[in-house]
């Protein structure tokens, strides 16, 4: 995870807006929206600091909140976001625009994929990233399982730490030690 927010550091630098999407009823689809509420209590949702990034609750319709984030001019826009991409419940993927749309598939849970939002985010001169999360379970009903969870908890600490620095602490959490985040990396919190 080291790795990993060395390679997010890019993200303080200009404006940034965090987008967590997903289902809270969804079992683990819920990840992303949790993680925005955790961030937005964390960080004061982008009103309490001129550096601090617009976080927004998107749910299952990011694509509502389009014109605010394209009006505002974000250099990075991030999706938060339960992503089935065939690693282990509570692995991390981050990836660009490009990747995204290489990736994804064409139709989502989402009603437009995350892969054309980055497209159109991308046209519009922001970088457009995911940071996915492997989720275990989608089964209607059940909260967040226990990786998942863990996996939240970290990438909170990541997060909150890039705005505020030495406010959270990977090291606190037990989960930072070791881990891998190349280019497109899955990286296991």
């Amino acid at each position: 995870m080291r790795e990993l927010g060395e390679r997010l550091e890019s993200w303080r630098s200009g404006r940034a807006c965090l987008l967590g999407l997903g289902n809270p009823d969804q079992g683990d689809d819920g990840l992303g929206l949790r993680l925005s509420q955790v961030l937005a209590a964390r960080l004061g949702g982008g009103a309490s600091g001129e550096g601090d990034p617009l976080v927004i609750e998107a749910g299952l319709a990011p694509e509502r909140h389009l014109g605010k984030i394209l009006e505002q001019g974000f250099e990075h826009v991030v999706f938060l976001d339960a992503v089935d991409f065939g690693g282990a419940p509570g692995e991390v993927m981050l990836a660009d625009a490009a990747e995204m749309e290489a990736c994804l598939p064409p139709i989502s849970t989402h009603r437009i994929s995350l892969g054309l939002l980055a497209k159109c985010i991308e046209d519009r001169g922001a970088r457009a990233w995911l940071v996915g999360v492997q989720p275990k379970s989608l089964a209607p009903g059940l909260g967040l399982s226990a990786p998942v969870r863990e996996t939240l908890d970290v990438l909170a600490a990541l997060l909150v730490g890039l705005w505020r620095p030495g406010t959270e602490s990977l090291e606190r959490s037990g989960a930072a030690a070791g881990r891998d985040a190349r280019p497109g990396a899955r990286v296991t919190a």
